[in-house]
């Protein structure tokens, strides 16, 4: 169990021809918009702390890997494309005064060396459990175990994993 100092893992998936790990390392920070899973909602509203560790995930591309690192940049606030009649993220139900949608900023950490695709995230031992390799999982943002974490930043030739999780004391 992680305290609240200590920072949690996640995975959040992007489709690169709408935005890359280029774009977020040019950008540095983005808000993190137009997520419409509620349950995707949840884990950024409810759950994310800034400072929390992202892998970076090119989605809808052949082939989906893991791609970079980043960071949780802030608290959670409401998502002003929600609210922008001109945006593809527009959601008439959601109202100022009580927002229904939810994003953090993420911070660009790293692009990695060598891209983790799905096919080896599905076919090593060490990651069993890990949700973005679960048939069917499709949530744009979802927890991930430390561990696993760390083994796909391993695998990938991450050279600035220390930067976002801190040694555990054994």
């Amino acid at each position: 169990m992680t305290s609240p100092t200590t920072p949690r893992c996640w995975l959040m998936k992007s489709e690169p021809d709408t935005f890359s790990i280029d774009d977020l390392e040019r950008q540095r920070k983005t808000p993190w918009e137009g997520v419409r899973n509620y349950q995707a909602r949840n884990h950024m509203r409810d759950d994310m702390q800034v400072g929390d560790a992202v892998l970076f995930y090119h989605s809808s591309t052949t082939p989906p890997a893991v791609v970079g690192l980043a960071r949780v940049a802030s608290s959670p606030y409401p998502d002003p494309s929600a609210l922008d009649r001109k945006s593809p993220y527009f959601d008439p139900k959601s109202k100022p005064e009580d927002p229904r949608w939810i994003l953090v900023d993420v911070a660009f950490v790293e692009k990695l060396p060598v891209p983790v695709p799905l096919e080896r995230l599905r076919d090593d031992p060490a990651l069993r459990g890990i949700l973005v390799a679960q048939k069917g999982q499709r949530l744009s943002v979802q927890p991930v175990e430390r561990a696993h974490f760390e083994h796909i930043a391993a695998l990938a030739g991450a050279t600035r994993l220390a930067d976002l999780l801190p040694a555990t004391k054994r």
